[in-house]
């Protein structure tokens, strides 16, 4: 299972979000870079950058920080937060990100969406799906839809996508367990799809769940800056 911690940017800060409220926001660390080697430093190779402040704005924001810890990393990197244009995804690109993860705009732009999958490829991009009760939510969560998860899956695996960053918003950023069950009926449907889960993850024992459960890869974060998980804890899961 890959592990892939999450550095979560608010003015080019280390921030986490619950439930993805602003208003409930904590700083972590004022420097992202420094956050990106410690975890290179543990053995880790995959990062998950998010551009709150992108989301927030529509357009790309904090690609600087993305370019900073591009060059002066190793890590894989994929990206997301406001990616709306081609001229958004040709910067995310160019500043060092070799994945995009697109959740908003498959539902509200999905010829967009689909035209992506199409130029970059569908290595290069990873649908986003936030779900709330199994139904698809959008724009920073703050919109439910009547979107159910798997026919939304389906309409994109159609189209070449193999990639899904799954988040279940009950459990983002609340340190409560992960959607095991959710993500063992995702698998089920599509057994080949590389699903990441994200959201809940409070220790390793929940890590292990996952693992057991079948997923291909996992996104947590503030387990990480809570110190409920340390990073030399991961050693197993990365060897």
């Amino acid at each position: 299972m890959d592990i892939i911690p999450a550095i979560d940017l608010i003015d080019g800060k280390c921030v986490r979000l619950s439930q993805g409220d602003y208003d409930r926001k904590t700083v972590y660390n004022e420097n992202p870079l420094e956050v990106a080697k410690m975890f290179e430093d543990h053995g880790i190779t995959r990062l998950h950058l998010v551009d709150l402040d992108g989301a927030k704005a529509h357009h790309i924001v904090n690609h600087k920080v993305l370019e900073t810890i591009a060059t002066q990393t190793k890590l894989i990197i994929d990206f997301g937060g406001g990616l709306k244009t081609d001229e958004d995804l040709r910067i995310a690109f160019e500043c060092g990100a070799r994945m995009i993860t697109g959740g908003s705009i498959a539902v509200k732009s999905p010829k967009v969406f689909e035209s992506w999958i199409s130029k970059f490829g569908a290595e290069c991009i990873i649908l986003g799906a936030d779900v709330k009760d199994e139904k698809i939510a959008v724009t920073g969560w703050t919109e439910e839809t009547d979107i159910k998860l798997l026919p939304f899956l389906e309409k994109y695996t159609v189209k070449g996508i193999t990639k899904v960053i799954c988040t279940d918003i009950a459990k983002d950023g609340m340190l409560q367990g992960a959607s095991v069950e959710l993500y063992k009926k995702v698998l089920q449907a599509f057994p080949e799809m590389y699903l990441v889960a994200s959201g809940g993850v409070s220790n390793i024992g929940d890590l292990e769940l996952l693992a057991e459960a079948g997923l291909p890869a996992v996104i947590f974060g503030k387990a990480i800056y809570e110190g409920r998980i340390a990073l030399k804890d991961l050693e197993p899961f990365l060897n």
